[in-house]
């Protein structure tokens, strides 16, 4: 039986980056995820009996929301909807059911790398048919939905059984448990060399992954152990929890320290690896050598021919605006575009449908292909094990290698967390206003060469995004780029990414604390970071 129930409109229901993030007590409102989830529907059409994939990263109130979201598709007149078994599917995972089982679109309850539990941060994101997320014209769409919803329909029935694989019928309608990790680990088969890690492993090859009490734990544990032979107990905190076991489930330096110093331990693992809470991202680490994600990004373009499903080469390369411009450097040594695109995974939907790009990347540890539509982080594992196989060495060795030949990019950004809104747009309003006076400014050996705002054409569709950050760019070929993250849940976060090419192999070995020092400096000082957010330090240097 279908109900009609009378709501009224939220406010703040605008999707971010990646769909609507609060916290959890806000999402545990009555009404607020049928809200939400009922404007999607809304602003969609042509899914009357047509197939919905719905999942999650284990967080807390993930299960109850599954079923409110299940109950409003079916009342609404999709016929079919396929969800990972206990609620549980990674945000590529996701992308490929929705793929290769020709579904509509698909719903993905997650806050990605924020943290998770009663008090923690709650995510819904709506995919198209293309497994990527949706683009602007659909969430703008839907954030007008919101202001105005009357009124909602959903299933008056049972909660369903999350747990049991299989089919149940509801008349024409269908609600399929399926395998969370299957599809995706046979698409993963397909793209790698299994049998070239297996031997890898096989010679006594160590890897530590710490699937973060997040929701890669059952896809990491059955591909590196099960599929791959990695030794027993080479995926830590492999069981997804509510809470992710109260740490905080992104991949960086700061929240997965102790993989860094067991990878700068003397005996240390050959390769040390992580992904966060929805699967998106990925942390690499090598014996002695930690792999920034804008290099990582660069490195998997210039070695993917090494892995079956890219041997026969890549069309394009895609990065967002804020990363690093290593990958810059081997677009133009082999011959293919590079894209620069405002943050954001969905920007590179384009790209990859019309076939102009084949690896895609974001500074924020996410690497991808056109094999989903989503950032992948168990597959930027999966290729540097396959790159290490094929080439015969390490990490530090395939590193240094690489910046040999292409140039050195210093590269880091620093995370100005929680900062009080108002400052922040104040901050970014005037350096907007400042920029048509900064170019030939000098700041002791550093000259600015040119500021913008950043805006985007899409060569696809023809649509266009300005205001995506401030760059300032140096005659030496430095760079400080400012831009307001949309990931978080309060307040605003300022990030401000801080970057210098090097060419000499001879000065490619400092600390990127030394070799960028005075660009750090000269962020804080140009933005008046201090005088608007009342910071003096970032909260995170990544």
């Amino acid at each position: 039986m279908v109900e009609t129930v009378e709501t009224a409109p939220f406010e703040g229901q605008r999707p971010g980056t990646s769909g609507l993030r609060k916290k959890t007590p806000v999402f545990q409102q009555p009404h607020y995820v049928a809200n939400f989830v009922q404007s999607i529907f809304d602003c969609l059409e042509g899914y009357e009996g047509a197939t919905l994939v719905v999942g999650g990263d284990g967080r807390f109130f993930n299960r109850e929301a599954i079923q409110t979201v299940v109950k409003i598709a079916l009342a609404n007149g999709f016929g079919r909807v396929l969800i990972g078994q206990g609620g549980i599917l990674s945000t590529p995972a996701t992308s490929n059911v929705i793929r290769q089982y020709g579904a509509f679109g698909g719903i993905i309850l997650s806050a990605s790398h924020n943290p998770g539990g009663p008090h923690g941060d709650f995510g819904v994101k709506y995919n198209v048919a293309n497994g990527g997320p949706a683009p602007e014209k659909v969430t703008e769409a839907v954030f007008a939905r919101t202001k105005e919803i009357s009124s909602y329909r959903i299933l008056k029935a049972p909660d369903f059984d999350l747990d049991a694989l299989g089919t149940t019928r509801l008349g024409e309608q269908t609600i399929e448990i399926i395998d969370p990790v299957a599809d995706y680990a046979a698409l993963m088969r397909k793209l790698f060399d299994f049998e070239r890690i297996r031997a890898l492993f096989k010679s006594g090859f160590r890897l530590k992954f710490d699937a973060m009490s997040a929701v890669t734990g059952p896809y990491a544990s059955r591909i590196f152990e099960d599929m791959l032979g990695a030794q027993a107990g080479s995926v830590l905190n492999a069981t997804p929890l509510p809470d992710f076991g109260g740490h905080h489930p992104d991949p960086n330096l700061v929240h997965a320290k102790h993989l860094l110093d067991l990878a700068m331990s003397p005996d240390g693992p050959d390769l040390c690896a992580a992904s966060d809470g929805d699967g998106d991202r990925n942390l690499v680490i090598g014996r002695g050598r930690f792999v920034t994600p804008s290099d990582s990004l660069a490195i998997i373009a210039a070695n993917a021919h090494l892995a079956p499903g890219y041997a026969s080469g890549v069309k394009g390369i895609a990065r967002s605006m804020p990363t690093s411009r290593a990958a810059d450097k081997v677009a133009e040594k082999i011959g293919v575009a590079l894209y620069e695109t405002p943050t954001g995974w969905k920007f590179f939907g384009n790209l990859l449908d019309a076939g102009m790009a084949t690896i895609c990347g974001e500074e924020s540890a996410g690497a991808g292909s056109d094999h989903v539509r989503e950032k992948d982080g168990l597959w930027a594992v999966l290729m540097w094990l396959n790159i290490l196989a094929a080439r015969g060495e390490g990490v530090d060795a395939v590193v240094t290698k690489h910046w040999a030949e292409h140039g050195r990019n210093y590269y880091a950004r620093h995370d100005y967390e929680e900062v009080e809104a108002a400052g922040a747009d104040e901050l970014m309003q005037t350096l907007r206003d400042a920029l048509p006076g900064l170019k030939g400014e000098t700041f002791g050996a550093l000259r600015i060469a040119g500021a913008d705002d950043f805006a985007y054409h899409d060569p696809v569709d023809g649509s266009d995004s300005a205001r995506q950050g401030i760059r300032v760019h140096f005659e030496d070929g430095g760079r400080i780029v400012y831009r307001l993250s949309g990931t978080g849940t309060a307040g605003a976060t300022l990030r401000v990414y801080i970057e210098r090419y090097e060419p000499d192999p001879a000065r490619q070995q400092m600390t990127t604390q030394e070799a960028l020092a005075d660009l750090a400096r000269l962020s804080q000082e140009l933005a008046g970071i201090a005088r608007f957010t009342g910071r003096k330090a970032p909260s995170v240097v990544t």
